[in-house]
């Protein structure tokens, strides 16, 4: 299996202290070294930082930093103030046997300076969580284009199903599983509107959704006409945007191989089986991960995007 890359959003936990209970002035630390009730908050003015990962069959490792393993360590349930409750991830970098670095992943919106009580700690449902939040998705609602030419909402589809695919003709849907998440933080969905990228109607996706684009001009610079990249790097505060606030229904098609499909009139891909994603798989469910597929090589190296501009950009490469 290829090893693929990813990128997350994550607080070193140095930056994520706890502001009462037993580790009171401590660091965030993994399961092992919690204590239920205490208190953290993230430091006034941490900023996110870009953790790079690849996945393969031996799990995730670090892009740099001497390709270290980096473990799932735990599923943490925290309590703000006004009684709501977020999930978020401790991930664990290892190096030589050794905790190198901790993580905090939250999967929904967490703000500095605010006191959240630790009142839950899952050792089993943090890999299931991870794959949720690496799975490319289509927003309840998205219309995909079907082998006989129609269009359907996402919503009313099933396994069986027809659907036109780029590369392979028409390909009936194996599964489709759903998953309603907060729209909150680094997951809030991003929406392309109407028009952004010659589409009739916006497209809501994850923000790591994948679309696939072919330029007649490359603007971009990529060598190359086809090119895939991720629905958060076209964002542009205008034609591309961020949508937060409440819950989404996410729903993922998945078939034999992956594929690039139709959604909203935009080539997009279906959803990837791999050691990362395989997890959020309902019970019962299983499937052999997805063979490497030629337009995997195609994805933008971030080095080439263009903050604000990439939407404009590749609307105008892809003209008609």
């Amino acid at each position: 299996m290829t090893a693929r890359p990813l990128t997350i959003d994550v607080y070193p936990a140095a930056l994520v202290i706890a502001s009462d209970g037993v580790m009171k002035g401590e660091p965030l630390s993994f399961a092992d070294e919690l204590v239920m009730d205490d208190v953290f908050q993230i430091t006034a003015g941490a900023q996110m930082t870009a953790l790079d990962l690849m996945s393969d069959a031996t799990g995730l490792h670090r892009t740099h930093a001497g390709e270290n393993i980096v473990h799932l360590d735990c599923c943490l349930t925290l309590m703000a103030p006004d009684g709501s409750t977020h999930e978020a991830l401790i991930l664990v970098e290892v190096e030589d046997d050794t905790v190198a670095e901790i993580f905090l992943l939250p999967l929904g919106e967490l703000r500095s300076g605010v006191d959240y009580r630790l009142v839950g700690v899952a050792r089993h449902t943090a890999t299931r969580r991870f794959a949720e939040a690496a799975s490319g998705s289509f927003a309840r609602g998205t219309n995909i284009s079907m082998a006989d030419g129609k269009m359907r909402a996402i919503e009313t589809l099933q396994a069986g199903d027809m659907v036109l695919t780029r590369d392979a003709g028409k390909q009936p849907i194996r599964f489709i599983t759903q998953a309603t998440l907060r729209a909150t933080g680094s997951f809030a969905p991003v929406v392309i509107t109407k028009g952004a990228l010659h589409n009739d109607n916006d497209l809501v996706v994850r923000p790591d959704h994948r679309l696939f684009i072919y330029q007649r001009e490359d603007q971009l610079g990529a060598g190359r006409s086809e090119v895939l990249i991720k629905a958060r790097h076209l964002i542009d505060h205008s034609t591309v945007v961020r949508r937060r606030g409440g819950f989404i229904d996410y729903f993922q098609l998945i078939f034999d191989d992956h594929h690039i499909i139709y959604a909203e009139g935009i080539a997009a891909e279906s959803h990837l089986i791999d050691p990362r994603t395989r997890h959020a798989l309902p019970k019962g469910v299983s499937s052999p991960d997805h063979a490497h597929r030629p337009h995997l090589d195609y994805e933008v190296k971030d080095t080439l995007i263009r903050a604000d501009q990439t939407a404009t950009l590749l609307r105008k490469a892809s003209a008609r």
